[in-house]
């Protein structure tokens, strides 16, 4: 009997520690050293020649642990209007490290990043070619290897840069619905470098007057944000890749991807009751929409791969962060009505935010034929005048 009692107490034991080892490994972050863009400029800009210029940062999230960096490397993709083919693209990285020089040689050697702090590096890109005005805009992908307690992983931070830009004295023809006039107003590319009210300020307010009302799609507001995800770096767990099929195949969230982004924001269990809830309202009650209810605005609002202009249909595009906050902003800044809408050519108006002084009414009334469009206009800002 006794040894009977002594192999129970062992037993315990071990699962005692193992699920004490289990506790404390699930708590551990892994190598969460997070990719930051940084600032971009482009510093030539001749008839053959363009060179731009980013200082990127790597910064050490992981609580209690320094991370490796043994390698890194850049990538671009360029954009435009013609082939591509004649241009020449030369890409130098050089380490910026605030306890380390470069190596003359450009190699990059193995840093450790330690707790709580960031290093950064140069990523300089020369084009050249005939064809180099013909650029729209310049994708950049910086790989790079971490090496800590969570293993030896690669990860990807991705930039975009544009390279062209319409010319903001330039009025756009306006367009007549019942109750107001429409201006599609086109910008250059956006990306993580703009910021909503600059973007109002520069293409908008030149062809605005007093009463006026700038709509903003809630897309490109959440790519100024830097609110957009590459499928690569999206684990979907047990419910995004179970609920996922039930989804509309039209639906962002009929990917494991897709749904598993609305997880990462909301929570599994947010998740997973609004779609019990949206179930039993469409069995019971013969209504559908009651999970994009229940799992709130950022269900209706995420963009899966393939949901926008390139080359941010290769991410998902999550919806932007405080719309209110960002209208008032640009009401307050530029003396216009201001609004951020989710519009699509199914005579779909929903309003994300509106300031103060815009009438929803109107408002919905002259975007319900989408005159930002749905392809590759580049029309994210519609101006409306109230007749």
């Amino acid at each position: 009997m006794i040894f009977v009692w002594l192999v129970g107490a062992i037993a315990l034991l071990v699962l005692v520690g193992w699920l004490g080892l289990e506790w404390q490994y699930r708590r551990r972050a892994g190598n969460r050293l997070a990719f930051a863009a940084g600032q971009w400029n482009i510093e030539a800009y001749a008839a053959d020649h363009y060179q731009i210029v980013g200082v990127p940062e790597l910064i050490n999230r992981t609580p209690a642990s320094e991370i490796m960096v043994p390698e890194l490397t850049a990538e671009t993709t360029l954009l435009g209007k013609e082939t591509v083919d004649n241009l020449d693209v030369k890409v130098t990285i050089t380490p910026q490290h605030p306890d380390a020089e470069a190596r003359a040689d450009g190699y990059w050697f193995a840093y450790i990043v330690k707790l709580q702090k960031r290093t950064q590096f140069k990523v300089q890109i020369d084009i050249t070619g005939p064809e180099v005005r013909s650029l729209k805009a310049l994708w950049v992908r910086v790989h790079y290897l971490t090496y800590g307690p969570g293993g030896r992983f690669p990860k990807t931070g991705h930039v975009i840069v544009p390279l062209q830009f319409p010319d903001p004295a330039m009025a756009p023809p306006w367009r007549d619905t019942p109750q107001a006039q429409v201006m599609p107003v086109p910008t250059h590319l956006l990306t993580h470098l703009d910021t909503p009210t600059e973007v109002v300020k520069r293409y908008a307010s030149p062809h605005a007057q007093p009463g006026d009302i700038i709509t903003l799609g809630e897309t490109p507001v959440a790519i100024m944000q830097g609110r957009w995800r590459h499928p690569s770096t999206v684990q979907p767990g047990w419910l995004a890749r179970r609920l996922c099929y039930y989804f509309l195949p039209t639906s962002s969230l009929a990917t494991a991807c897709g749904l598993q982004t609305l997880v990462d924001l909301v929570g599994p269990w947010r998740v997973f009751w609004a779609f019990i809830g949206g179930t039993a309202k469409k069995v019971l009650l013969r209504q559908g929409g009651g999970f994009y209810q229940l799992a709130g605005d950022q269900a209706r609002l995420i963009d899966d791969v393939t949901g926008t202009l390139p080359p941010y249909d290769q991410f998902i595009v999550l919806g932007p962060e405080s719309p209110q906050l960002i209208v008032d902003e640009i009401e307050k800044a530029t003396g216009l009505g201001a609004a951020i809408v989710d519009v699509n050519d199914l005579k779909a108006v929903k309003i994300v935010a509106a300031s103060p002084r815009v009438n929803r009414a109107v408002v919905t009334q002259a975007l319900i034929d989408n005159p930002a469009g749905n392809a590759d206009e580049q029309t994210p800002l519609v101006l409306v005048r109230p007749k």
